[in-house]
Order: C-alpha cells, then structure tokens, then sequence
C-alpha cells in the first residue's frame, strides 16, 4: 500500500480541493430526472459485464490479496475486440471491473502503487475499454468494489483515510474518462464483506457521484436483502443469479438488473476455452426476452482470457445470441416510484419497544436490519404499538414501515420531543412497504399505533433517516 500517498495528499486537503471543483463542474451536465435514467437503463436492454481484473492470471475469483502487481500481464489485450463481441450479440453497453475484492486498479490511478501502469502492460485498461467501446456505439458503465483486501478495506480496518481513498478513486473514475451510464459497486452491505453504509456512507458516495456526474446511475449488487418493492439503498434493483437471487418477471415494478455469466463462473479460468458454455437458446428465451418486459437490464458476464481476449467459445456463443435475438424497438414507461431510500437508518439496532407480543418475536425483530425477521403483535391486542428509541435527541425526516404480512391499514405516525407526542401522520395507507416523508423534525422515540389491520400486524423493519435534500 502507497502509505506516502496518504500522508502527502490527504493532509495537504488536495482531497477536499479536488472534489469542491469537480462537484461544480459535474453540475454543469444537463441533467434528466431519475425516473429518466431508469428508463433508459432499462431500454438498454442487454449488455456485456467483463471481468477482468487481477483474478483472471490466479484463476481464482478471488486471490491472494498481496499477489504482485506484475502478475497482470494481457500480452495481446484488445479492448476492440470485446466491444466487436459485444456488438455481434447486439448487447447496448459494457461495464469492466475497474477494481474487483484483491484492490487491483486497473487504470492509471495516482491513489496506489498496486495499479495497471506498475504492470508489465503498463496502458490503462479503463481508458482503453471506454474508447473501443465507444467507437463502436457502446455505451460504458464501469465496475467497483468498496470491499478491498490489499488495502485492508475490510470490517476491523475502516479509517477517514480509507474511505477518503475510495472517494478519490472514484472522483478519478467518474472525471477521467468521459460520460459513465452506470457505476456497478459491489462488496458493501453483504453478508460476505460486511462493511455496513454507516462504516462507508452511503449517501455520501452517492451525492459524490450525483455531483461527479448527475446522469450516472448508482447500482449496488448487494441490494438482494431489500424488498422488491421500493428501493433502498441502489438506483436500480439487482439479481445476482448464480448467487440464487431471481427476478419476478411477473410481478416486478422496479427498474432492475439481472446478471450471469456465460461460463460457470466470473472471471476466467484455464478450462474456460473448452468448457461447455450456457446455450445461446437459453440465454435469449429464459433471460433477455422474459426480462426485457419486466423493467429489467440482462448483464451477461463475458470474462476475457489471460492474453487479454475473449476465448473463441464464448465469441461464438454470442453471435449466436445475436443472430436469435434483436431489439424490437419497444420501449419500458416505469410505474412511479419513490426516491430511493440512500440516508443511514437511524434506528437500526437502537432500544425498541411494543405492545404484547409472544415471546419469540419481540420488538427487537422489527429494527435488526433483518427484513425476514419481524415484531409480530399478539393477536389479542386491540391496538398495537411499536416505538423506537434513538440515542439522543435528534433530527429526522423520513421513515419506512415494512409491513411483512400487509395487513396495516390504518395507523398514526408520532415522534417524541419537548414533553410530548407530536403526530405526523394519522390516516390510511394500505402499501406493503410505507414511505413517509415531511419536513425535518426533532426528537429522541418515534412510535406507530396501529388503528386497523386485517390481522395481527407484523413489523419486519421500522427505519427513521434523516436525508439530506
């Protein structure tokens, strides 16, 4: 790890310097509502994911993380040529792993030694990716991973500097290298990195990104523990298929993406060139024509070999898909939506409590930052209640309800502050999953009263945030 650059750069300000004046020229793109964005997310229909990164020479997925930068060695890289594979699917788009879990930048990064350029190729492979993709009408979304474990990203290790260093990668990312459609980012808020949104904020990499470039897209491929039914914490709802996460062709209102390899596995492997590949008929008739009338983007993992190239399998297979499968010109018009949820929940694991309840629901369930667990009321109670405590006294302006079994009809909303219950709502609201948002207020307990139900109530999460706006 670069540690002088920490000590020389962060220090001097040039990190608080840097993002000032580029959050002022990022604001200068004209700019399109978020429902906009979605849409032509959505209408891109089907694209290339590319994985290609460190991993590819270990053939592991994941390496050892002080593997030497010299191992990423693509003697015949060409960027022109994965775009040409693309193209003959009639994919939209690409999006490369900039950085992947191991810390390996592969762009010409000034955050750390352990980057492309101190490589036997030593050319930025995001500059190259972006320019061929380009030129041949592709549009570029990028790849990045918050978990990383050269530079010990990782639960244990979390500091300011750390963090600041992510910021300024991707300050680089989204600055350097033209427009961006999307940014992918992975290895947050996952059972398997469990780096939370309070240790890196998620709202703040969010604003940094919507002030960086305001018509890229924010997706978290860790969203999968949210309910469908609004988002939190992504623009755009994501399924990881061979993680088990599976897309409801008919029942999802969400701006989504589904993504799979079209080997067995992300990123290459020695056997990849003879091993049997996922059928170009199953790709088109069980994914991208389902999905396409259901609000959701298809990613197809392509992973390019260890010279840099995709293997003639995998060529093969998708001018296969190419030749089955053409846009039809049709475009999605997304139902309405909430704003995504993208401020830290300030009653997670806070002091809670409730009306009568059996024993092995408790009103802990309902503030775990668990959405399969729940406070479930006991049934003889006439009108339930659930309250949180927050640690002190302060400011908020939003609350979710996620009503697990969708009985809550009618209910008042109150907050604590100066001696007494002030109410901030009180009527009917039959959603799943309730949003409230008002104008910011003060207060320590926040409490819902259920006046209706159509059965004994049950509360998976109750979240209070404070946005900023």
């Amino acid at each position: 790890m670069n540690t002088n650059f920490f000590k020389r750069k962060w220090q001097t300000g040039l990190l608080l310097g840097l993002l000032s004046f580029l959050a002022v020229t990022g604001q200068c793109q004209p700019q399109k509502s978020l429902k906009q964005l979605q849409e032509d997310f959505v209408n891109l229909k089907f694209g290339m994911f590319i994985h290609f990164n460190i991993p590819t020479f270990a053939d592991a997925d994941w390496p050892d993380p002080d593997a030497p930068a010299s191992l990423f060695n693509p003697t015949k890289l060409d960027c022109d040529q994965w775009a040409k594979a693309a193209k003959s699917a009639n994919m939209t788009y690409g999006c490369l792993t900039t950085k992947h879990h191991s810390g390996y930048c592969i762009w010409d990064t000034k955050t750390t030694d352990y980057n492309v350029m101190n490589s036997p190729l030593k050319r930025d492979v995001v500059r190259e990716y972006v320019n061929a993709f380009r030129k041949n009408g592709l549009k570029t979304m990028l790849y990045y991973s918050i978990l990383d474990t050269h530079h010990k990203i990782r639960p244990g290790y979390i500091s300011t500097e750390k963090v600041d260093m992510v910021k300024v990668q991707l300050t680089e990312l989204l600055t350097n290298y033209g427009e961006i459609s999307a940014l992918v980012i992975d290895g947050w808020d996952a059972p398997w990195s469990r780096i939370s949104y309070e240790a890196v904020s998620f709202q703040e990499i969010y604003k940094l990104v919507k002030q960086l470039q305001p018509n890229c897209l924010l997706m978290d491929l860790n969203a999968a523990k949210y309910p469908t039914d609004i988002l939190f914490y992504t623009d755009i709802k994501s399924y990881e298929q061979n993680a088990g996460q599976q897309i409801s062709s008919e029942t999802n209102q969400l701006p989504a993406m589904a993504c799979l390899p079209i080997q067995y596995n992300w990123f290459w492997k020695k056997s990849f060139p003879t091993d049997q590949l996922k059928k170009a008929e199953y790709l088109v008739n069980e994914n991208i024509v389902p999905y396409t009338k259901a609000y959701c983007n298809f990613m197809l993992n392509v992973a390019p070999n260890s010279d840099g190239l995709i293997d003639q399998n995998a060529m093969d297979e998708l001018k296969k898909i190419g030749d089955l499968w053409k846009d039809d010109g049709s475009r999605a018009k997304l139902p309405d939506l909430d704003a995504p949820i993208i401020a830290e929940n300030i009653a997670k694991f806070r002091r809670s409590n409730a009306s009568w309840s059996d024993d092995m629901w408790i009103m802990d369930f309902g503030n775990d930052d668990d959405f399969h667990t729940a406070w479930v009321s006991n049934p003889r109670i006439q009108t339930p209640w659930y309250e949180l405590v927050l640690d002190q006294r302060q400011p908020f302006n939003a609350i979710t309800i996620v009503d697990s079994r969708n009985c809550i009809k009618k209910y008042r909303l109150q907050y604590f502050d100066a001696g007494k219950w002030e109410t901030l709502f009180d009527g009917e609201n039959s959603d799943k999953i309730k949003v409230h948002r008002f104008d910011t207020v003060w207060g320590k307990q926040v409490k819902i009263i259920i006046d209706e139900s159509t059965t004994a109530p049950a509360i998976a999460e109750f979240g209070v945030y404070n946005e900023e706006r």
